[in-house]
């Protein structure tokens, strides 16, 4: 990929519209997820339907330019990794109207870390190597509630999350994201004593704020680092809620795998012994494994 393309310039924040590298004043589209490969479709095959459905939307403007962006992952989901949004964009006949959106949260549960100046480095430099950072053209800012490599797309809110504040401290203080626009998804939904729920959307203008404040803070300095162990006290509860609830579907997966092996092996065992089984012996084991799969899944 090209890296000759300048990054938007720090105005463009606080543009309505953003410039893109061939015409500065393209507007940005709203980012369209890559979606998945559907039941029957090989990857390579969704990868060129993707493209190839860009292709047909450039043609029918001038002004648009589409941002992919980079999924959380999970079975057959396209665009959880960097490969598949490069992919994408190489097939685009007019790649200077193509750009990705990087979401922060989707990065974690994908697997790429940004927790530590040193792993947000490398997520970054992974990201310039195999995409290009020229077309990177937007970030979603957003914590999560699942952790590094989970597959699951659960926004949090900044700093009370896996990620936690360290991550955004190195995004803010990032100079090749100067003017790169960004956007916070958290979640505005809040509990009343009574467990009413309802929507603060001054959750977005305090945690704008909250980003601003850590440009230019030392990340080793004493304000900084109250105010992350703040943030992340805040969120410890709901973390370790998370972490219980996904030991325990593990734990329900390995009980199922392990009962899976003895049942095959149970088989196995009989064949080897006994040979051919009469025709009420064959029916006995049979339903004996239909009531023990019925009492499995009714005790979970």
């Amino acid at each position: 990929m090209s890296s000759s393309h300048p990054l938007p310039s720090t105005a463009a924040m606080y543009s309505p519209t953003y410039p893109t590298p061939s015409n500065p004043l393209t507007p940005l589209a709203p980012n369209p997820s890559p979606g998945n490969t559907g039941p029957t479709a090989t990857r390579p095959t969704a990868i060129a339907r993707i493209a190839s459905a860009l292709n047909r939307a450039h043609a029918s403007t001038c002004t648009v330019t589409p941002l992919l962006e980079n999924m959380a992952g999970g079975g057959n989901v396209i665009g959880s990794r960097f490969e598949d949004l490069r992919d994408i964009i190489a097939l685009v006949h007019d790649r200077t109207r193509i750009g990705v959106c990087l979401d922060t949260c989707h990065a974690l549960a994908a697997g790429y870390d940004l927790r530590t100046p040193s792993a947000f480095a490398a997520t970054l430099a992974e990201f310039d190597r195999v995409v290009g950072l020229p077309y990177l053209r937007a970030l979603h800012l957003n914590d999560s509630k699942a952790p590094l490599g989970s597959g699951r797309d659960l926004h949090q809110n900044i700093g009370l999350g896996f990620l936690g504040l360290r991550a955004f401290h190195c995004v803010l203080n990032e100079r090749r994201f100067e003017g790169v626009p960004m956007v916070l998804e958290t979640p505005v939904e809040v509990k009343d004593a009574e467990g009413r729920v309802s929507e603060d959307r001054g959750v977005w203008a305090r945690e704008i704020k909250l980003l601003e404040g850590l440009v230019g803070v030392d990340a080793e300095g004493e304000a900084f680092g109250r105010l992350e162990k703040e943030s992340s006290e805040r969120g410890r509860g709901e973390r370790e809620r998370f972490l219980e609830g996904l030991e325990r579907r593990e734990g329900v997966k390995r009980r199922k795998e392990e009962r899976r092996r003895e049942r095959e092996e149970g088989r196995g065992k009989g064949k080897g012994k006994g040979g051919k089984k009469g025709k009420g012996e064959g029916k006995g084991e049979e339903g004996e494994g239909s009531a023990a799969s019925e009492s499995e899944s009714g005790s979970e």
